[in-house]
């Protein structure tokens, strides 16, 4: 396959799992990165550019679930899961709910300075942030992009 041809990259049975996937994961990752930076720093614009990552996380990760979910249905026909594809499909819709969680928490107290933010929602934010690299990982060994150990 030509990797210039858009047209096959589109229109592959399961591709566009794997396009959309990144967008939650580097927003989720950008927006504890800029709420930890904000306290650090005590910066307006910091907190900002955290509270937009995370609302573009949480609006993008029930479409990357969904593709995920469309990916299984047409690469295995629907086939069982079970092993590494079971817990990819359990922990990337446990990550999806996190993140929502997390933009819903945000909004919710979108004045709330990240310094100001409770314990709990910081707990939730680092739940979150390793659950997404667990289930990127595994996505990553599903994928054959790397290698299992």
């Amino acid at each position: 396959m030509n990797p210039f041809d858009l047209k096959a990259a589109l229109l592959a049975r399961h591709a566009q799992h794997v396009v959309v996937i990144h967008f939650p994961i580097a927003l989720s990752i950008s927006s504890f990165a800029f709420d930890a930076l904000a306290v650090f720093k005590r910066s307006r614009a910091l907190a900002a550019a955290a509270y937009y990552t995370l609302m573009g996380a949480a609006i993008t990760a029930p479409v990357a679930v969904v593709t995920g979910i469309l990916a299984w249905q047409l690469a295995l026909n629907g086939a069982r899961l079970h092993g590494n594809l079971r817990l990819h499909l359990l922990l990337g819709s446990s990550c999806a709910v996190l993140i929502c969680a997390l933009a819903w928490w945000r909004r919710r107290h979108q004045q709330q300075e990240p310094a100001n933010l409770s314990f709990a929602y910081w707990a939730l934010a680092v739940l979150a942030l390793i659950l997404v690299g667990l289930t990127g990982h595994l996505g990553g060994i599903l994928s054959g992009v790397e290698a299992p150990n």
